[in-house]
């Protein structure tokens, strides 16, 4: 069964552009488009597509409050926020209302549909340019160390979280399979006793981890 998406961008021609984009690629289909966030609110809990794409700006109710509405509704919907805001706060607010993944417009059509698969599959897509922003937000002047609860290869597969690798660019830095990728991740979330790569990351900078 193909990925399931659902487009919700007040561009016109960026939103077909995109329905046209996922509809080509294999294993994808779109399977809704709308301007507004009114209009995806009533519609999407009708059909709940597997992912959904967000704008931010949005005429009326903006993307970020849609994103908080819509988890209320469908908690365990999967949506990534497409924008061209890369300011923490938008991040954040974003991140705040269950955005699982934050994109930024200039996100190549490959690198857009990678997301999508890995946000499917339980990750926590990023552009580097975002993950870096959320990784500076956190750190301190003082750097911290590891937890020693954390194997030699959970710490390195943290730091790659930190610097805003997918999990398959994890995989091949690290020479280790997809799954294995996700094995790793599951466990340091388990032992930092987190939901999210953003509060792992969080964590793991802090030093709360200890």
């Amino acid at each position: 069964m193909p990925i399931t998406v659902a487009i919700v961008e007040d561009n016109a021609q960026l939103r077909n552009t995109l329905g046209k984009v996922i509809n080509r690629a294999d294993g994808f289909s779109c399977v809704g488009m709308y301007a507004t966030a009114e209009e995806a609110l009533e519609a999407i809990p009708r059909n709940p597509p597997d992912v959904v794409l967000m704008d931010i700006n949005l005429p009326g109710m903006n993307g970020v409050e849609c994103v908080s509405e819509l988890k209320k509704i469908l908690p365990k919907i999967l949506i990534v926020m497409l924008t061209v805001y890369e300011d923490t706060d938008n991040i954040f607010n974003a991140l705040k209302a269950g955005a699982t993944g934050y994109l930024l417009k200039r996100t190549s059509k490959d690198e857009l549909l990678e997301a999508i698969r890995d946000v499917y599959k339980g990750g926590s897509p990023m552009t580097t340019h975002i993950a870096r922003k959320v990784v500076q937000s956190f750190q301190r002047a003082d750097s911290t160390l590891p937890s020693e609860n954390l194997s030699t290869r959970e710490q390195e597969v943290l730091e790659c979280l930190a610097k805003g690798f997918l999990y398959k660019e994890i995989a091949d830095k690290l020479g280790i399979s997809y799954e294995t990728v996700r094995t790793y991740i599951r466990r340091i979330y388990e032992k930092l006793q987190v939901r999210s790569r953003t509060e792992a990351v969080a964590k793991y900078l802090r030093g709360d981890n200890k």
